[in-house]
């Protein structure tokens, strides 16, 4: 057993080239984010040259706590700005897009629908609309969700053939992004050669993540506030990962694009191989174990707006033609987050901390 791990995790390091993304020209929408943060550092530990474009950053960010706007190109603006994003782009003449910008949370979504709309839907229009015409650009990748389907609530991993849809505004805004790059590729982006393809991950988990309704970063701010946190749907289940997973599968997904735009221009699914069930409430048991401190109760109301109870994700397909793998267990997962947050606790070098963090995932 141990042998066809460490086959497998050979074959992961192999399939994502480092050297291909050296001095490659990366413009990344959203880089203010937690993923879109992460992924910056990872591009820029393989040598590449990142311009970001998103909203200002909280003061409690990954971002800030990395001073980012100084090591960067960085652009403060909103995808919803036309003119805007393109001019960032046509000045910055990038190789390959990963399109993050978006208002990514489901309970936000239901408190300003028109926002979240206007964001994932429009948002995604006008970075197509402009990418299409500017010649340096030969690969988009789309990051949506594994919220894109339309839910059946059933123990069967979705597929990428699977029905688009939502039933609250961020899931139904995020099938439509869905639905607008499909169309993109094949009445414009085909007869071009530049490749697009849209990846679909579930929950995502990792240290660094500081966005409220989200259950470790909630966790955390009980423990700094010396509260209890309130677990609102302790039986809900997600395909949870942690965020250095899901980036890898992106920058394969990349990389793929780039070298081969007509044969993977596709979605792709990024989940746990085997579709534990994990549900809320053993999630936040192991991170407040590892980390040494915390304590939740269930607070459960019928005024609460409805969020999906069973999500699964079927990652064969990305397994199979993009040969990616994630290389963290949930245990692995889980452990990892927690460390980096006990060691921000502590106070400890944030810089270091992320550096040594990368390095630690791009060994295995």
């Amino acid at each position: 057993m141990e042998e066809q791990k460490s086959s497998l995790e050979n074959m992961v390091v192999t399939m994502l080239n480092s050297d291909f993304y050296k001095n490659k020209k990366i413009f990344i929408t959203g880089h203010t984010g937690f993923k879109g943060c992460w992924l910056t550092l990872f591009l820029q530990n393989m040598g590449a040259e990142v311009t970001g474009y998103a909203l200002e950053a909280p003061d409690l960010s990954l971002f800030q706590l990395l001073g980012m706007k100084n090591k960067m190109n960085s652009v403060i603006s909103d995808v919803r700005d036309y003119n805007s994003l393109e001019e960032a782009l046509v000045k910055n003449n990038p190789e390959i897009i990963f399109h993050l910008a978006a208002q990514p949370l489901v309970r936000e979504s239901y408190q300003d629908p028109k926002y979240t709309y206007e964001t994932n839907v429009l948002g995604t229009v006008n970075l197509l609309e402009i990418a299409k015409s500017i010649k340096s650009v030969k690969a988009v990748v789309n990051i949506t969700t594994d919220k894109c389907y339309e839910n059946r609530e059933s123990d069967q991993p979705h597929t990428e053939e699977d029905k688009l849809g939502g039933h609250d505004p961020y899931s139904a805004s995020k099938a439509c992004s869905e639905i607008i790059t499909n169309s993109y590729k094949n009445s414009f982006y085909k007869e071009k050669n530049i490749g697009i393809a849209s990846a679909r991950a579930g929950n995502v988990i990792g240290g660094g993540d500081f966005a409220k309704d989200r259950i470790i970063p909630d966790i955390l701010m009980s423990i700094k506030n010396a509260n209890h946190l309130l677990l609102r749907n302790p039986n809900a289940i997600r395909p949870w990962q942690h965020v250095f997973d899901v980036l890898h599968g992106y920058l394969i997904l990349g990389e793929k694009l780039y070298n081969n735009p007509n044969d993977f221009s596709e979605a792709f699914n990024f989940s746990p191989i085997d579709n534990k069930e994990v549900i809320v409430k053993e999630i936040a048991e192991e991170f407040i174990s590892i980390i040494g401190s915390g304590k939740f109760k269930i607070e459960q109301s019928k005024f609460d707006p409805h969020e999906t109870q069973i999500l699964k994700l079927d990652s064969n397909k990305a397994i199979q033609n993009l040969d990616w793998r994630p290389k963290y267990n949930i245990k692995e997962s889980i452990y990892h987050t927690a460390t980096w947050y006990k060691n921000y606790l502590n106070e400890s070098n944030i810089s270091v901390l992320c550096k040594k963090s990368l390095i630690d995932f791009m060994a295995l």
